[in-house]
């Protein structure tokens, strides 16, 4: 009468990713859960959950998220498809796209920024207006 599933090992764990201080990766990350990285990316990333820049991290490349705060340095093209949070002491240069941009006073925010609430478009490179011929 109440059969409960049991929990994964992951499920257990909250799938939350983390790459500590001090970690160079060079290459792609995809990731479906949360990500934390306070050590240094070099490649794309993308996830359909959250990515947290730490103040000790770095990432150079192409960004896909739902939601992302940016503490360290970022450089590249970034969609964000809900709210961008760029903290105090952070570093952005790029092209951004999201949904909603929040910039902290002493922020570093040198880049060009598109918000759009459906940002999800810039994805596939459509246009989130149709032209319409008579």
């Amino acid at each position: 009468m109440f059969d409960k599933k049991t929990k994964s090992y992951t499920d257990l764990l909250g799938k939350t990713n983390r790459i500590v201080e001090g970690t160079t990766i060079k290459g792609d990350i995809v990731s479906p859960a949360d990500f934390r990285l306070d050590g240094h990316l070099i490649g794309n990333f993308e996830s359909k959950g959250k990515l947290v820049i730490g103040p000790a991290g770095s990432l150079t490349g192409d960004v896909q998220c739902k939601n992302c705060d940016i503490e360290g340095k970022y450089k590249g093209k970034i969609l964000v498809t809900e709210l961008l949070n760029v903290k105090l002491k952070s570093s952005v240069q790029g092209e951004v796209v999201c949904g909603k941009l929040s910039v902290e006073p002493g922020a570093d925010f040198s880049a060009s920024c598109i918000m759009n609430p459906n940002s999800k478009s810039h994805l596939t490179n459509e246009s989130p207006v149709t032209e319409k011929k008579a």
